[in-house]
């Protein structure tokens, strides 16, 4: 349901190739003195090294930080100093550039690999070395890099923090509009994963936008683009836009020749033709792309998969198939070290067992499921429901008051994503419960303010 890849930053863009007059600024007053210390260290005045190309005013404007030289400028006045036209321009060797962009690219595979922690660790590492090149692109590059890695491992908002420095570096004009997009998308991912959705769809909506108008080829950026915007519309139960937003997705998906974002599209189809009802659509997607993802080795994503199609089977009236989807989903995630998915798979068959009553595995399962996604708030939704699925078999065993606490702390995570439709969930159980205890009144006046919250939701 994640990304299956990291993405890496789209630094196709060219900077301006003409010169202009600025206000000092700290990278070409940087230059200028690099220039300078440079010309005096050759022994040659600013009419030396202006030579038949260039004016003396016109070096006295570069070296006092006043305009800064084109590439082409850059590379001549460094063959006419004899250094490096990389270290004068940017005060880092090429040696030394190719040895930070050797650590990013290693960065960016560990992240691939879905070695997180490891990836995020070794971004931050590259970054204080990247900072002393005064590269803004490398810069941006980390700084995406590291909050990716950080909100897979769980902490979105530290990945927020690190996106909105980014955001800001890329409003240079040696970013193209692509660039921002990519920043863009991956910070709705973040506050997605931090249960702000109307946030997110926000973002996904502007990043589009800076993607279509771009001018450049970015399909892929735009597939994945969609793809989340879809899960936002889903959450929004708003289901026949997330329907347009996933069929446009597939249409670009299966332009490309990336299997792995055609395998995450269809993915995505099924979860919106499961919320729609067409069950059988809905699994046929998934297993299209459970093949795929076969095909490429990913067996997270093949656990994840088999997640879905049990909760398929389970809603097309197969129990046993679902339960053997889901043990089967458990065991690949535990397989891939990935908790997260773990807890999911607890956590619909404890779903599975509850609608076959039997009470004391549901329990079991939910008790294991709520302790692998403790302190998890990129979880909320499947704690929330596993707290519902606890009460819900505790209540069944006649332990009350347990129960209660139960629904008190689905309806608390609820509240937390915002979602009426979700407490309107925990506002029924809690009614059943009064129920039970004859309290006929409390159980009327919660039922109806669920009714009365669900009137307002998009079906």
């Amino acid at each position: 349901m994640d990304l299956a890849a990291l993405r890496t930053p789209h630094n196709d863009a060219i900077g301006p190739s003409t010169l202009a007059p600025t206000t000092p600024s700290a990278p070409a007053s940087r230059l200028g003195e690099r220039l300078r210390s440079l010309r005096l260290a050759a022994g040659l005045t600013q009419t030396q090294v202006a030579g038949d190309r260039f004016s003396k005013e016109y070096i006295s404007q570069i070296e006092r930080g006043k305009t800064r030289p084109t590439p082409e400028s850059i590379e001549w006045l460094a063959a006419k100093l004899s250094v490096d036209p990389v270290f004068l321009g940017s005060g880092v060797s090429t040696d030394l550039r190719g040895r930070i962009e050797a650590q990013l690219a290693r960065a960016e595979a560990l992240s691939e690999a879905r070695r997180h922690l490891e990836a995020a660790d070794l971004f931050a590492a590259v970054r204080v070395d990247v900072g002393a090149t005064g590269s803004a692109e490398l810069e941006v590059r980390a700084l995406a890099g590291e909050a990716w890695a950080r909100a897979e491992e769980g902490d979105a908002r530290e990945g927020v923090e690190l996106l909105l420095v980014a955001r800001e570096l890329a409003e240079g004009p040696q970013f193209s509009d692509v660039d921002r997009a990519d920043l863009l998308f991956r910070l709705g991912v973040c506050r997605y994963k931090l249960s702000s959705i109307a946030s997110a769809a926000a973002l996904f909506d502007e990043a589009l936008a800076l993607a279509d108008g771009s001018g450049l080829p970015c399909d892929l950026l735009r597939a994945d683009i969609l793809g989340w915007r879809s899960r936002c519309r889903r959450r929004q139960r708003d289901f026949e836009a997330a329907r347009e937003d996933v069929e446009a997705a597939l249409e670009l998906a299966r332009g490309s020749d990336d299997p792995r974002v055609v395998a995450n599209t269809y993915f995505q189809a099924s979860l919106v033709a499961e919320r729609m009802g067409h069950w059988v659509a809905s699994r046929n997607y998934a297993q299209q792309a459970k093949a795929l993802y076969e095909e490429l080795n990913d067996d997270r994503n093949v656990g994840r998969l088999m997640l879905n199609l049990g909760g398929l089977q389970m809603l097309l009236g197969r129990p046993e198939q679902a339960i053997d989807h889901l043990k089967g989903s458990f065991a690949m995630a535990v397989e891939v070290e990935s908790q997260p998915d773990a807890a999911q798979a607890l956590g619909s068959l404890a779903g599975v067992y509850l609608r076959l009553e039997q009470y004391d595995a549901a329990e079991e399962n939910a008790r294991k499921a709520l302790a692998l996604l403790e302190g998890r708030e990129d979880f909320l939704d499947e704690i929330g429901q596993s707290h519902l699925v606890l009460g819900r078999a505790l209540m069944e065993r006649g332990r009350l008051d347990e129960a209660e606490h139960c629904f008190l702390a689905a309806d608390a995570v609820f509240e937390q994503m915002a979602s009426v439709g979700h407490r309107a969930g925990a506002w029924v159980a809690r009614g059943d419960l009064a129920g039970r205890r004859g309290d006929d009144g409390e159980a009327a006046r919660l039922y109806r303010i669920a009714a009365e919250a669900l009137q307002d939701i998009r079906f």
